[in-house]
């Protein structure tokens, strides 16, 4: 493992073991204390290829876990989508086919609409600020819980997918007047295809994993998304045009079964969620790394990355937070965040 020394052994051990536990034991607790169980391997989906920074922080996460619990528990992550689209995945979680899996925000949305929230422009500002939110149980607690009993699956917390931006195949975007007509590749979410009517482009729903040759085909003109993901997946050879809107600051979520969590002693499950925000540290020291290595070789690469008015955007896009945020619980979630990050 390349960079566990920033991991606490404890938590990640604690990880393991609640994890292991919670798949493995025998359901009445006693054998997923220290040192109990059989143990088990659990499956982590990720949509992410090897070289994301995702990849690597749940790569020593895993390796972490099994040093610390003398390899009782484990963790195989599964990146490039092998174990399907994060759709697919979190179906598997829910089942119990698939113990793990790293989903994004607007897929959660699709199953309670309080998710709307991460998913909205101008809810985060930084990446300092939603991480300092979106690992609080006294802040997001409630919603993280609110699938356990419908889908059978709990949210553990999150990770920062970055500001988000535009970019396209046929040159820079200055102004929201540069979005008019252009099919841009957008997750299956209302948020978002909204926010594509709302510059008046045309929003196009598509798997991650078919925007290379989407863009390549011209079957869509640009998508959005981090620096790290355009470098990564090389959408920068097919759209060379890195415009800098930053107009949401995006999260993905670590879902785990209900069922393995609830077969984990107490202890172990402390120890779990201790691990899971030692992780989650770990992985934003590795994002910023990575952006500024992703921008560095997508420039050498041929792409261009440029600003943008910001203010046109924005006022474009304010809108959204009255048109979504709609009901006491959503109003108070959002209250909530803007309260933590001011």
């Amino acid at each position: 493992m390349r960079t566990t020394s920033r991991l606490a052994l404890t938590g990640i051990a604690t990880v393991a073991a609640l994890t292991l536990a919670a798949c493995g034991g025998n359901g009445d607790g006693s054998d997923s204390t220290a040192g109990g169980g059989d143990g088990k391997t659990l499956k982590l989906a990720l949509n992410q290829n090897e070289e994301h920074p995702s990849f690597t922080a749940l790569e020593a996460f895993g390796e972490e876990l099994s040093e610390a619990t003398d390899g009782r528990w484990d963790i195989e992550v599964y990146p490039n989508a092998t174990l399907g689209a994060q759709d697919e995945t979190i179906q598997l979680v829910s089942d119990g086919g698939v113990e793990l899996s790293i989903v994004s925000a607007p897929q959660l949305e699709n199953l309670n609409d309080d998710f709307v929230v991460f998913s909205l422009p101008t809810v985060f500002t930084d990446v300092e600020g939603q991480m300092a939110v979106i690992n609080d149980p006294e802040v997001v607690g409630d919603v993280y819980a609110s699938l356990e009993e419908s889908q059978n699956f709990s949210v553990i917390g999150g990770i920062t997918q970055g500001a988000r931006s535009f970019y396209v195949k046929d040159g820079p975007i200055e102004t929201p007047a540069d979005m008019e007509g252009k099919k841009i590749r957008v997750q299956e979410s209302p948020v978002f295809i909204a926010m594509m009517e709302a510059l008046g482009a045309s929003p196009t729903p598509m798997a991650f994993g078919e925007v290379y040759t989407g863009l390549q085909s011209g079957v869509i003109d640009g998508a959005e998304n981090n620096e790290v993901s355009y470098f990564s997946q090389k959408h920068f050879e097919v759209a060379p045009y890195f415009s800098y809107t930053r107009h949401l600051v995006g999260a993905d979520f670590l879902i785990a079964n209900t069922g393995v969590l609830d077969e984990m002693s107490e202890e172990d499950r402390a120890a779990f969620d201790e691990a899971w925000q030692n992780t989650a540290d770990y992985h934003t020291e590795l994002w910023g790394e990575a952006t500024e290595e992703a921008i560095a070789e997508a420039t050498a690469g041929g792409a261009t990355f440029s600003e943008v008015d910001a203010d046109a955007f924005t006022e474009a896009l304010s809108p959204l937070i009255d048109e979504f945020v709609t009901t006491d619980t959503q109003r108070a979630l959002y209250d909530a965040i803007k309260a933590a990050t001011e």
